[in-house]
């Protein structure tokens, strides 16, 4: 179980790509310095975009987990 305590949620259950990928760069400029958005999605393809994204972004992703269809971002601000 992750040590980190999301600030904020984010549901993309049942969107497709790109759009978790998408509304996660949209809402991180939103954060406070060090707040940390959970990001929760199916879309398999979130894998290989949201974690690049974010670091290319400047953001830290701390956390992914998977379970099923199911991954879970912690990302840091």
């Amino acid at each position: 179980m992750s040590n980190y305590v999301p600030n904020y949620r984010l549901n993309m259950m049942g969107e497709p790509c790109p759009y978790p990928a998408v509304a996660t760069l949209e809402a991180m400029p939103q954060l406070q310095p060090g707040e940390i958005l959970e990001v929760v999605t199916d879309c398999p393809q979130s894998i290989n975009n949201i974690p690049v994204d974010a670091r290319n972004h400047g953001y830290e992703v701390l956390e992914i987990q998977q379970d099923g269809p199911t991954i879970r971002y912690l990302i840091r601000r």
